[in-house]
C-alpha cells in the first residue's frame, strides 16, 4: 500500500500544475501521519510491556513478604500456645502437690487422733474400775444407813408409846386440817381478787387464748439454687484454672457448689444479703455472657446497689401493707434490712409484719389504741436491723432507734417491754407482746440450732476481722473455711503466714467448732491507671 501511495504522489508531481502539488502535500501528510501513529503505537506497547513487568515483580514481592509474614504469626501463635500449655501443666503440677501435702497431713492428724483415743480409752478403764469400786462402797454406806434407820424408827416407837402408822396418821389428820384452812382462804381471796380484776383478768384470759393459736410457717434456708441453660455454662462459670468462680467467691463471700445435679449451681452462705447479690449477679452473668474477673467485680458492684433499692423498696412496702404511717426515712430502710434478717430460722422482716397485724386485731377486740399497737408490733424488732454492727442487745439498740427518730413513748414501751425485760404498764405493750409469742412460738416457725450456727459464723468472721490490716474476710464451706482478704499496702507477703498462723490459734482458744477450719489470708496488689 505505500508503494502505491509513493506512485500517486509521484504521479501527482509529475502531472505538475496546483492540484499536483495540493494532492503531493495531502499525501506526504499522511505519510507522516502513517509513521508518527505506527512509531507511538511502538511505544505505548513497549511501555505497556514495562508496566507489566513492574507489576509482576511487584505482586512477586508482595507474595513474598505476605508469606514470611504469615511464618512469622504462625510462630509467635505456637509460642504463645506453647507458653499457655506449659503454664498450665506448672499450675496442676502445683495443685496436685497442694492435694498431696493436704492427705499427708490429714493422715498424720488421724494418727494423732487413734493415738489419742488409745489413751482415752485407757482412761476409761480406769474410771470404770473406780467406779465399780466406789460402787461397793455405796452399798455398803447404804445397807449401814438402812439398819441405822430402822434402829432409830424402833426408838421413836418405844419412846413416843406409838407405833409408825398411828404417828403417820395423827399427823396426815393436823396437815389435812392446816390444808382445808389454807385452801379456804385461798379461794376467797382468789374470788375477791376475781370480782375486783375482773375486767383486767377477761383481757389477760382473751391474750392467752390467741397466744395458743398455732399457723404453719415457713423458715428460711441458708441456700439459693440458681438455674443454668445448660451444663456447659458451669464449664464457664469456672473459668480457667478456676478463676472465674474464684472471683465470684471473693467478691460476694457466697460459697458456690457445683456438683453432678444438672444444669444446676447451688449458692451457699449464712447471710441472706450476700446470698441474694450472689443469686442476682450469677444470673446476670449467665444472661449477659460475658464471664471474667472483671465483669464479675464490675456486676457485684451493680447488683450491690439494686439491693439497696430492694431493701428500701421492702420497708416502704412493709409500711404500707402494715398501716403505718409517718415513719421517719431512716426507720424505713432499717425495716427493709429485715427482709435479709432472719432470727432462728425466721424471717424478721416478716414476723414483724405479722407481729403488726395481730397486734392490730387484738388491739380492736380489746378496746385498746391499735395505730399504737400496730406501730409498736411493727417496730419491736427494730434494733436486729443494727444488732451485727453495733455491740448491745436488739432491745437496747431498738430503744435507742426509736428515741433517736422521735417515736412516741408508748411506741418506745413497746420495744423495751416486749421481751419482759420491764413490766408492761400499758395494754398495748401486753398485746405486742402476746403477738409476739403467737408469732413465733409456733411449730416450725423457728429453728434454733439455726440460729447457733449463724452466731458461730459471725463470731468466726469477727474474730478474723479484729487483725490490723484486714479489710474483709468471708466464712465459707458452712464454717470449715474462712477466707480472709488483706489491705496489701499494710501487710506484706511475708507476714500472711504469720497472720494465717495468728488467726487460727485464736480461733482454737475463743471458738467451739467441730473438725478443723482453714484459714485462708489472700494478699492481692493492683496497679489501676486511666487512658484519657
Amino acid at each position: 500500500m505505500l508503494n502505491q501511495v509513493i506512485s500517486v504522489f509521484l504521479a501527482a508531481i509529475g502531472g505538475g500544475g496546483i492540484a499536483g502539488i495540493a494532492i503531493a502535500t495531502a499525501v506526504a501528510g499522511l505519510l507522516i501521519g502513517i509513521f508518527g501513529y505506527k512509531f507511538y503505537a511502538k511505544n505505548q506497547i513497549t511501555n505497556v510491556k514495562k508496566e507489566k513487568a513492574r507489576i509482576l515483580e511487584e505482586g512477586r514481592l508482595e507474595a513474598a513478604n505476605m508469606r514470611k509474614e504469615a511464618l512469622l504469626e504462625a510462630k509467635d501463635e505456637q509460642h504463645k500456645l506453647r507458653s499457655e500449655f506449659d503454664k498450665e501443666i506448672k499450675d496442676r503440677r502445683s495443685e496436685i502437690q497442694k492435694v498431696e501435702s493436704r492427705l499427708i497431713q490429714r493422715e498424720d492428724n488421724l494418727d494423732k487422733k487413734e493415738q489419742s483415743l488409745d489413751k482415752r480409752q485407757e482412761m476409761i478403764e480406769n474410771i470404770k474400775s473406780q467406779l465399780d469400786e466406789r460402787d461397793a462402797q455405796l452399798e455398803k454406806l447404804n445397807l449401814e444407813v438402812s439398819q441405822a434407820h430402822n434402829k432409830m424408827l424402833a426408838e421413836l416407837e418405844k419412846v413416843s408409846g406409838l407405833s409408825k402408822e398411828e404417828a403417820k396418821k395423827i399427823l396426815m389428820d393436823e396437815l389435812l386440817e392446816e390444808a382445808k384452812s389454807d385452801a379456804s382462804a385461798m379461794a376467797r381471796e382468789i374470788e375477791n381478787n376475781a370480782k375486783n380484776d375482773a375486767e383486767k383478768r377477761a383481757r389477760n384470759i382473751i391474750g392467752q387464748a390467741i397466744q395458743r393459736c398455732a399457723a404453719d410457717h415457713v423458715s428460711d434456708v441458708t441456700v439459693s439454687v440458681v438455674s443454668l441453660p445448660n451444663d456447659e455454662m458451669k464449664g464457664r462459670i469456672i473459668g480457667r484454672v478456676g478463676r472465674n468462680i474464684r472471683a465470684l467467691e471473693n467478691a460476694t463471700g457466697v460459697d458456690l457448689i457445683i456438683d453432678d445435679t444438672p444444669d444446676v449451681v447451688t449458692l451457699s452462705a449464712f447471710d441472706p444479703v450476700r446470698r441474694e447479690v450472689a443469686k442476682i449477679t450469677l444470673e446476670k452473668l449467665i444472661a449477659d455472657g460475658r464471664i471474667h474477673p472483671a465483669r464479675i467485680e464490675e456486676m457485684v458492684e451493680k447488683v450491690k446497689l439494686e439491693v439497696k433499692n430492694q431493701i428500701k423498696e421492702a420497708g416502704e412496702s412493709a409500711a404500707f401493707d402494715a398501716g403505718v404511717y409517718g415513719l421517719h426515712g431512716e426507720i424505713i430502710r432499717l425495716l427493709g434490712r429485715l427482709k435479709f434478717r432472719t432470727s432462728y430460722g425466721q424471717n424478721v422482716l416478716n414476723h414483724s409484719l405479722e407481729v403488726a397485724y395481730l397486734s392490730g386485731i387484738m388491739a380492736a377486740e380489746l378496746g385498746a389504741d391499735i395505730k399504737i399497737a400496730k406501730r409498736g408490733g411493727l417496730l419491736h424488732d427494730i434494733g436486729k436491723a443494727v444488732d451485727h454492727d453495733v455491740e448491745g442487745t436488739h432491745i437496747q439498740l431498738g430503744v435507742e432507734l426509736a428515741k433517736k427518730y422521735k417515736e412516741s413513748k408508748e411506741v418506745i414501751h413497746i420495744i423495751e417491754a416486749h421481751h419482759g425485760d420491764v413490766q408492761p404498764e400499758t395494754i398495748e405493750a401486753v398485746i405486742v407482746q402476746a403477738a409476739d409469742a403467737i408469732s413465733s412460738a409456733r411449730p416450725g416457725a423457728r429453728r434454733e440450732s439455726l440460729e447457733n450456727y449463724v452466731k458461730r459464723l459471725e463470731k468466726l468472721e469477727t474474730i478474723a476481722n479484729s487483725f490490723k490490716g484486714v479489710e474483709q474476710s468471708y466464712a465459707i464451706q458452712a464454717g470449715r473455711e474462712i477466707r480472709v482478704m488483706v489491705k496489701p499496702e499494710v501487710v506484706d507477703d511475708n507476714s500472711t503466714l504469720f497472720m494465717a498462723k495468728e488467726i487460727a490459734k485464736k480461733l482454737e482458744s475463743e471458738l467451739e467448732y467441730p473438725g478443723q477450719i482453714k484459714v485462708n489470708v489472700i494478699r492481692e496488689f493492683r496497679s489501676v491507671e486511666y487512658a484519657k
